[in-house]
């Protein structure tokens, strides 16, 4: 006797799980050693996990792990490592200093630049730009147009209160919406558009239009703007007798401007950043190029 298989016997088949569709068999192949060894230390390292670290939500918490970890404290340990590292190369000096101070010392100006510079492409550039030259309703920054002033104090002041942010210092001037108001018709609207564009040298307005847009003009701009249209930066007021214009200069657009006026918000970044950030930022801001 003799386990051999005689010739012209078929060899057997592997093993099945005994499921069959379409007669297609379902092979019953153990799975691969390293497989299993890894899955079950996966389930073991989750296990480990739920015991040492925060992981299962209770009522009014959740478990706290063995280890007692919180993301919440290494973060503000790490946010507290690198204020203490930015004390010790001059942060403390730039915020005890004044902006004329800094601005005289180069070694400070150096670090306000590099400060405010990081600063700005994390806080600011989403509004104005990488490059501070703004967009439709955000100012551009290189420019020496300022609504609220371009001194290196008023642009410290802009950024540590904001603009209609809420804040108790913030600046607060606004623009009625004529139009919408009733307080312009729509053919004054039309008119005191056409003398705002002839302000800073825009042609195409014809003589009867200017001469009843500059009487509006006198009797409802003026206050703000001044006779001549060059703005008050203490009201927010801004210059309409040079070519830049923050919600664009079209007739259409200046027209739209005086109807249903302008409102701009500007967050107030005192709280959100601390002094030494915000003088760098106004430091930063005013060597740009549009800083008076």
């Amino acid at each position: 006797m003799t386990d051999t298989p005689q010739a012209g016997t078929p060899p057997a088949g592997p093993e099945t799980t005994g499921h069959e569709w379409d007669g297609i068999a379902e092979y019953n192949n153990p799975l691969p050693r390293w497989w299993l060894i890894t899955l079950y230390a996966t389930i073991a390292w989750a296990f480990a996990y739920w015991i040492a670290y925060p992981a299962w939500p209770l009522l009014t918490g959740y478990t706290g792990g063995l280890l007692g970890y919180s993301q919440r404290e290494a973060v503000l340990s790490e946010v507290e490592a690198v204020r203490r590292d930015r004390d010790a190369r001059g942060q403390a000096q730039l915020a005890s200093a004044s902006l004329d101070a800094i601005r005289a010392d180069p070694a400070l100006l150096r670090l306000a630049l590099a400060t405010g510079k990081a600063a700005f492409g994390d806080n600011c550039a989403g509004c104005h730009g990488g490059s501070a030259t703004g967009a439709t309703g955000y100012p551009n920054l290189q420019d020496d147009d300022w609504l609220w002033g371009g001194t290196p104090e008023a642009i410290e002041r802009t950024i540590r209160t904001g603009v209609r942010s809420g804040h108790g210092e913030a600046h607060l001037g606004d623009m009625p919406a004529f139009g919408r108001d009733g307080l312009l018709t729509r053919a004054q609207i039309q008119a005191v558009a056409g003398y705002v564009l002839s302000l800073s040298g825009r042609p195409g307005t014809p003589a009867a239009t200017l001469d009843a847009g500059r009487e509006v003009f006198a009797g409802t701009c003026a206050g703000c703007h001044g006779e001549t249209g060059t703005g008050n930066p203490e009201m927010g007021a801004p210059n309409l007798a040079d070519a830049i214009s923050l919600y664009g200069a079209s007739p259409e657009q200046v027209a739209a401007t005086i109807a249903h006026g302008r409102k701009g918000v500007m967050p107030a970044w005192e709280g959100r950043l601390d002094p030494a950030t915000i003088k760098s930022l106004a430091v930063y801001v005013h060597g740009l190029g549009g800083g008076r």
